[in-house]
């Protein structure tokens, strides 16, 4: 047998990535603080890129698309409201020119000369703050003291020699947020080069500062310090601190023999210390949260239906300056100055599609969604169906990867509060019955809870208890199940909350 080398020619399919794809793709996962970077970036090495600073078109222009519910069929009536972004593209295919306060009330003159001006944009058309709303205070974080300047005034005040001072500021700066010393003494001895009587005298004049029980190395001293501020500290809370273990168990009987004292002198010590704070740095919030700006609003429609709309604080808007494009390529001499002006402007085209589609997909998702849980908007958690992402995917004809991505950091503002587009896709449980539908996991630990929380201190219920309710409610669910369930609500076996109520009950309401 020769071997002889040959030519051939096969034809064939593959999936080719593009960088552009594979942008387009990571675009659909950000969320609205991560995307807003991205726009920043590329904003600062396109030059063909302008940030649109304009007003955002009036709502009346938006285009809306009727969508029915499931029970109608398919007349229109009674059903969702999309209001949709507008394309970046018009009926021709070209660039359409930006909005702009000449396009509603200007003259005729004034518009030809917006269409004329060579400006591309995305506009996501979506509903905005009206003229007269007031602005969402929660939008706003005002700026607090934190704890460490809360200490360093008072150490600035109380302690006048410079090597407490030297001290004290490296204290204060091993305290973490809920206001316990991090770190040891010995250690900060050494590395001063102090005596570590020096340093624990230190630390003694600055557990004396406000709020009381900060410095503490343990929760034990966090509430003896507390206890000393108020000139409630003797020795029988002493032993109790001692066996705080026994506490956190409920283990009353063990508790009530090592303290040494009887069982009504017992239950009036938990209960001062349950009115004390175990974590008192946290009154002072050195780190600022910012609240979560919803994607997608959700608003009762005027057809009984629900009005699905993005926001669109959170849609960056860009412009793509074509003008300068043209003037700047009539300049440019070489072909690698042209090809890189030319990359510039593809890229720009690029985002701005993107962008757009990027708003197109998550407002449909956004859609079926409300769709698929429209008993969850009416009635409550109770009525959350199960969900995943294939159901949806196939709904829309997207890929459930493509789903995914749209879901992921993205958030819904509801009547019945805000949420993220992934809390709405759970897993099912069967009914009890043949006949009867499926029950989310969401709403069956939502079940769980409020059997847990009707509980009474003669009656606690235990898994297998929790079981026959909700075999009684027609959900079919194993014990291991329920007990899965109840300790992802952080919710304590039976055992302790018998004991968490007996002593409640004891202590009473006030405590």
């Amino acid at each position: 047998m020769v071997l002889t080398p040959k030519l051939e020619l096969r034809q064939g399919q593959q999936l080719v990535m593009t960088p552009q794809l594979q942008q387009a793709i990571r675009l659909l996962q950000l969320s609205n603080i991560e995307l807003g970077q991205f726009v920043e970036t590329e904003l600062e090495r396109n030059p063909l890129l302008e940030r649109d600073e304009a007003a955002p078109e009036p709502a009346e222009d938006t285009p809306r698309r009727e969508e029915t519910t499931a029970d109608d069929d398919g007349d229109g009536e009674g059903g969702w409201e999309v209001d949709e972004p507008s394309p970046a593209l018009d009926g021709a295919g070209r660039d359409a020119p930006p909005a702009n306060d000449s396009d509603v009330n200007g003259s005729d003159a004034d518009r030809r000369l917006a269409e004329q001006s060579g400006w591309a944009s995305i506009r996501p058309s979506t509903h905005n703050r009206g003229a007269g709303e007031a602005p969402n205070l929660e939008e706003f974080v005002a700026a607090g003291a934190s704890l460490t300047d809360h200490l360093t005034e008072q150490l600035n005040l109380a302690v006048a020699d410079p090597a407490e001072r030297l001290i004290g500021a490296h204290l204060i700066h091993m305290v973490d947020e809920a206001g316990y010393l991090q770190g040891s003494v010995d250690e900060l001895a050494e590395k001063l080069g102090a005596s570590e009587a020096l340093v624990t005298k230190t630390l003694t004049t600055l557990q004396g500062f406000d709020p009381p029980g900060v410095f503490a190395r343990d929760l034990a001293e966090c509430l003896a310090l507390q206890l000393k501020e108020l000139n409630r500290y003797d020795p029988q809370i002493a032993k109790l601190l001692d066996n705080l273990a026994l506490l956190g168990s409920h283990n009353l009987v063990a508790l009530k023999r090592a303290v040494g004292v009887d069982a009504d002198e017992l239950v009036e010590m938990i209960a001062e210390i349950k009115r004390l704070n175990p974590k008192p740095g946290l009154r002072f919030g050195s780190v600022q949260i910012q609240p979560v700006l919803p994607d997608v609003i959700v608003r009762p429609g005027r057809n009984g239906g629900w009005s699905v709309e993005l926001n669109n604080d959170t849609l960056p808007r860009v412009l793509v300056n074509r003008s300068y494009y043209s003037d700047v390529t009539k300049t440019a001499r070489s072909d690698t100055d042209r090809g890189y002006l030319l990359d510039c402007l593809q890229n720009a085209n690029w985002l701005v599609k993107s962008l757009d589609q990027r708003a197109r997909t998550i407002l449909r998702v956004a859609e079926e969604i409300v769709r698929q849980q429209d008993g969850f908007l009416t009635y409550g958690i109770e009525h959350l169906k199960p969900l995943n992402l294939r159901t949806v995917a196939e709904a829309i004809s997207m890929h459930e990867s493509t789903v995914s991505r749209v879901t992921s950091n993205k958030y819904m503002s509801t009547p019945r509060g805000m949420f993220e587009l992934k809390y709405f896709f759970t897993s099912a449980i069967s009914s009890a019955s043949s006949v009867g539908e499926a029950h989310s996991s969401e709403s069956v630990r939502h079940r769980i809870r409020q059997l847990i929380e009707a509980e009474v201190p003669q009656s606690v219920l235990s898994d297998d208890k929790l079981v026959e309710y909700l075999k009684r409610d027609g959900i079919d669910i194993a014990r291991r199940t329920v007990a899965k369930y109840r300790e992802a609500l952080r919710i304590p076996s039976s055992v302790h909350r018998r004991r968490e109520k007996q002593m409640a009950a004891r202590i009473g309401p006030g405590a």
